[in-house]
């Protein structure tokens, strides 16, 4: 019999503790499901975004030229796409876990991860209960540190710890930020990230981030287009709302200390992945020496035992742990709670997502979301369906999104 709903929450009222990882109250309880099916699925949305073609203008989807490690090398330099894997392969994905009372979950994970949960973390969860998420989680982690502790290891336990937190919301009728703490925030800021600047800035947005296009490879004509293009972003928004830069690991420590001169007048909130990920020690340097711009970082790191080498480096003042592949809700939570004890915010990558939001609702040191928006070109329509499906509202802030209240992470799929 599943668990129920009105004994659940008497339960978590009277067990309710101040820290961030307390023991849930539905982890004491036997949910009497079990795993009956793992797969990975190609889910479609209910209700997809009208197709169209983006404008001959538009940054997101004309291959323009984005720094990044590779552009060092002019071979790559042009896009991303000519050093990425072909299209379809090594691909993020997404998992279903079923359970014999027919409830389903469904978790994204990231790139290359979808063999390792069908060929090795599936025999791990059939007849398991899914409310045993933490002993699952340390299972799958166990388990697979021999191969891989910081890539499409973690990739592949992300999608699954997600998949059953939907499950949980579900079998409890509940949204998951119900679950893992609530509202802290009526509403959540959003910022959105890409260079279709004018179209960001016309629909609402008053936090935008840029995507940098050249590092040294470029020389000091490329540092040249970088500022220009902060310059006409700060001119355009006006003094009062925030940039961001987005620099993709393809900076260095001098590359970064001249940027950071350069952009002094433009009141730039945080400059992002300046330096390969690995480089705490760096990252530590350079946070130590700019004062007027903050140092954010995490993308391309997971688990919390990553993010506790940022923490010992006093690498950046901001984390950023993707969702879908640091090892899912449960140990994103854990990052956090990690962050939370030494005043440093956490703002996920892409956590404007569905399911990401869920974790920014419910934790006090994640204070916005970050948002991509359809390219421009499209009609009315698409964008009104974006707004919608995302919960888009506007205040002081610009833009705001919210957590769907259906149960489990929300999703909209068609199964």
């Amino acid at each position: 019999m599943l668990l129920d709903r009105r004994h659940f929450l008497k339960t978590a009222l009277a067990t309710a503790a101040p820290l961030a990882i307390a023991p849930l109250a539905f982890t004491q309880e036997k949910s009497g499901l079990k795993i009956t099916a793992v797969r990975i699925v190609t889910p479609k949305p209910k209700r997809p975004l009208p197709t169209f073609t983006p404008s001959p203008t538009a940054w997101s989807t004309n291959g323009v030229e984005v720094a990044s490690p590779m552009s060092v090398y002019p071979d790559y330099r042009a896009n991303r796409s000519l050093f990425m894997p072909d299209p379809g392969k090594m691909s993020t994905f997404f998992v279903e876990i079923t359970t014999d009372k027919g409830i389903k979950g469904f978790g994204q994970g990231g790139m290359g991860g979808g063999p390792i949960v069908e060929q090795h973390l599936a025999k791990l969860l059939i007849g398991k209960d899914p409310f045993d998420i933490e002993r699952l989680w340390d299972t799958m982690w166990r388990s697979t540190m021999y191969y891989d502790r910081a890539g499409i290891g973690t990739h592949a336990i992300s999608g699954v710890d997600l998949a059953l937190w939907d499950i949980i919301g579900k079998a409890l009728k509940t949204p998951v930020y119900r679950l893992i703490g609530g509202k802290t925030k009526d509403r959540i800021p959003a910022y959105v990230t890409g260079n279709d600047i004018d179209q960001h800035l016309e629909f609402g947005f008053k936090r935008v981030k840029l995507a940098m296009a050249h590092g040294p490879a470029g020389g000091r004509e490329g540092m040249r287009k970088n500022v220009e293009l902060v310059k006409s972003t700060r001119e355009k928004l006006g003094p009062e709302g925030d940039i961001m830069l987005d620099c993709w690991m393809a900076w260095t420590e001098d590359y970064t200390l001249d940027m950071a001169d350069l952009l002094g007048p433009y009141n730039v909130y945080w400059m992002e992945e300046v330096l390969q990920p690995h480089d705490y020690a760096g990252f530590g340097r350079l946070k130590a020496a700019i004062k007027h711009i903050r140092i954010a970082t995490g993308e391309h790191e997971y688990t919390r035992y990553g993010f506790r080498q940022l923490l010992e480096h006093n690498s950046a003042s901001i984390w950023q742990p993707d969702m879908h592949w640091c090892g899912g809700l449960t140990e994103l939570r854990r990052i956090a709670a990690l962050a939370s004890a030494y005043d440093i915010t956490v703002l996920p990558h892409v956590g404007g997502t569905r399911d990401g939001v869920h974790f920014t609702m419910a934790t006090t040191n994640a204070p916005w979301s970050e948002m991509f928006m359809p390219p421009p070109g499209g009609t009315k329509a698409v964008y009104d369906q974006w707004s919608e499906l995302n919960s888009v509202s506007r205040g002081p802030e610009g833009i705001y999104t919210q957590p769907p209240e259906d149960p489990g992470l929300g999703w909209d799929f068609v199964e």
